[in-house]
């Protein structure tokens, strides 16, 4: 706890949660109105208290009592959205500003009163403000601490230094804000903070707990706490504006270039990476461009100035990539380009990547990529997401290197080891020649994920090929193995041949793993029934038939 309580600077708006009402809801607050909390008054109009209403009346009763009363529920959210503009217009005045609750907050009195000719002049100023600002009418108050400038608050008064304990000392217990605490002492013969502030301390903790020897604190003009202000957020925002429009797209490459590296160093004094980045542009006629970019790691100044450069191209020549139509291209040229850091994070909490810690052999590895990337476009250099799925290829997605990787699909199966190939496991399925399937486990953590009915077993295959190859599977009398509607193998496969290429025996399978999709649309309906099989040579793939018809649609290491 502090030792002595420090100057304090209190602003207070009178019956908050009715004037929140009026600002967010429209409840005019010149009216009769009650704010109400499980069921009780919390706060109350001037004219609902002329109507003899006050805090803690049960619905009914102030209902009685006025009977053009308009009740409002209680909505913590509410009073907080309408109290954030007064809070910022009190930081345009002061810096580093607490808030106590909605409607009360707080800050060093010794800043304000130095700067602005006095404490007085510094309450008078910031009362004011707010009254402009945020037609907002309230009151300030000065003491010796948080709690004694809530009470002089409330009646516009600033207590001369040194003199907070005899203020409170007239005070009755139930300034305190405990209503329990207040009650038992009053039973007790103790009726003001001065009295209850006489009171050892000891006796006090003994008799009345932690939260009774707080508010002895509290009661003796001491605070348990100091002030702990908020501070404003930095502007990371950067923005350039051009007398002569950009229309090349050479040219705005070039602005983008320096943009990005001011970015970048303002990022870097605050300690921070950015993984969002805002594009803003504007044109010559007040045209205005917007797109935000992902990015799954650190940003560093070249992919910044990649990605506007990336958007500025799109944008001047109207390219959308590869097929597709071309967006209209901006009538004029832009004057105005800004960058925005949507999403920031300590650059110390960034997730290790491929290369280990982030040092100089992941540097120039992403500078490489980013190279790649700048020179070729963005969809040049891909890596692969696994996520959720049926089939092998359900689950691998492609992403842009430096964009999210976010699966396509729900529930992301156990990342493979480094270095292996998308969907690499340890081993393939081996199964004895009479069918009986005997899997083994794939490596890696389990992770909760949504079923898939119709997913082959792990371990996934390690090489998905992109067209799958035609093959014809036959049983030991040289027939062609063939699965019915529900799913009966009429023979056991024997031998496998993939193309044109020689047969092969196989030395042992599983399955079949049925997979029926979108059969309420004709069009779009897909049945098919998956394998795995070992050869002689060691080789384990995954067939699929579909259609009476074998393919070879994955290979296993």
């Amino acid at each position: 706890m502090s030792g002595e309580p420090q100057r304090t600077l209190l602003l207070w708006c009178p019956d908050w949660p009715v004037l929140a009402a009026e600002i967010v809801d429209g409840v005019p607050a010149t009216d009769p109105v009650v704010v109400l909390h499980a069921n009780r008054v919390i706060a109350c109009s001037e004219r609902a208290r002329a109507e003899g209403i006050r805090r803690g009346l049960r619905r009914r009763e102030a209902q009685g009592r006025c009977p053009h009363l308009t009740v409002v529920d209680h909505d913590p959210g509410r009073d907080v959205r309408a109290f954030e503009p007064v809070v910022a217009a009190v930081e345009e005045v002061v810096a580093g500003v607490e808030v106590i609750r909605p409607g009360a907050c707080a800050t060093a009195a010794r800043g304000p009163s130095r700067y602005l000719g006095g404490e007085e002049a510094a309450a008078e100023r910031i009362v004011e403000h707010v009254a402009q600002s945020c037609a907002v009418e309230s009151q300030a108050g000065i003491a010796d601490g948080v709690f004694a400038a809530g009470l002089a608050a409330r009646e516009g008064r600033i207590v001369v230094p040194g003199g907070t304990r005899e203020f409170l000392a007239a005070r009755p217990v139930e300034a305190l804000g405990r209503p329990a605490l207040a009650d038992l002492l009053r039973r007790l013969g103790v009726r003001t903070l001065g009295e209850f502030a006489a009171l050892p301390a000891g006796d006090v903790l003994a008799r009345f707990g932690f939260d009774g020897a707080l508010a002895h604190r509290l009661a003796g003009g001491r605070d348990d706490r100091p002030l702990a202000v908020r501070q404003p957020p930095a502007d990371l925002t950067v923005t350039a504006d051009y007398d002569e429009p950009v229309d090349r797209v050479d040219a705005a490459a070039f602005a983008a270039r320096m943009l990005a590296e001011r970015l970048h160093e303002r990022l870097a004094g605050y300690g921070l990476a950015c993984t969002r980045l805002g594009i803003e542009a504007v044109t010559a006629h007040g045209q205005e461009l917007h797109r935000v970019w992902r990015h799954d790691g650190l940003l560093t100044a070249a992919a910044i100035a990649d990605r506007v450069r990336w958007q500025l191209d799109g944008w001047l020549s109207g390219s959308n990539g590869r097929g597709g139509t071309r967006p209209a291209r901006p009538t004029a040229g832009i004057v105005r380009l800004r960058l925005v850091p949507d999403g920031v994070l300590a650059q110390a909490g960034l997730q290790p990547g491929l290369w280990g810690e982030t040092g100089e052999e992941r540097e120039r590895a992403h500078r490489a990529l980013s190279r790649v990337q700048g020179i070729l476009g963005p969809e040049a250099v891909v890596t692969a997401v696994l996520g959720g799925g049926r089939s092998p290829a359900d689950q691998v997605r492609l992403v842009p290197w430096g964009d999210e990787r976010a699966p396509a699909r729900p529930g992301p199966p156990p990342l493979p080891p480094a270095g292996a190939a998308p969907g690499a496991a340890s081993a393939p399925v081996v199964v004895p020649a009479g069918g009986g399937a005997r899997r083994r486990a794939g490596r890696g953590r389990a992770v909760a994920e949504p079923p898939w009915p119709g997913r082959i077993p792990p371990p996934a295959p390690a090489v998905v090929l992109p067209t799958p190859l035609p093959a014809d599977v036959r049983d030991a009398a040289g027939e062609p193995v063939v699965v019915s509607a529900r799913l009966a193998v009429s023979a056991a496969p024997a031998r496998l041949t993939v193309g044109d290429g020689r047969p092969a025996e196989i030395t042992g399978w599983a399955g079949p793993w049925p997979v029926d999709e979108r059969w309420w649309a004709p069009a779009e309906a897909r049945r098919r029934a998956r394998f795995q099989v070992s050869l002689a040579d060691g080789a384990a793939l995954l067939l699929a038939v579909e259609g009476g018809q074998w393919l070879v649609e994955a290979i296993y290491d």
